[in-house]
């Protein structure tokens, strides 16, 4: 009877452990939080104007209260990114980082 459990149990053990680290890594991977190149948050807009709107409207909603200091464009990987410097309504200075390349030079 022990060894029938055995047989159940350490399969199970085994299999939710991998599981769990294949989720860990899943969602790590795919944080779009904007802290960096690699985190950018990807705009899917077609257009300069509704682009650049998406990436003011994605700083409020999810940095609520935060001012904005600057903008600049800068190419990485031969991709062009935004890169926003706000102060956070806490009086943290972030960048953040947004990957335009759907709508960059599309008017």
């Amino acid at each position: 009877m022990k060894r029938f459990l055995l047989v159940l149990i350490i399969p199970a053990i085994i299999l939710t452990s991998c599981a769990g680290k294949k989720e860990l890594n899943r969602t790590s991977n795919n944080v779009q939080d904007g802290s960096s190149f690699q985190t950018a948050v990807v705009i899917q807009e077609k257009s300069e104007k509704t682009g650049i709107n998406a990436e003011y409207a994605w700083v409020k909603a999810n940095h609520p209260g935060a001012s904005s200091r600057s903008q600049s464009l800068i190419y990485h990987d031969k991709k062009p990114y935004d890169i926003l410097k706000i102060k956070t309504a806490d009086g943290k200075d972030l960048d953040l980082y947004f990957d335009i390349s759907n709508f960059y030079g599309k008017f």
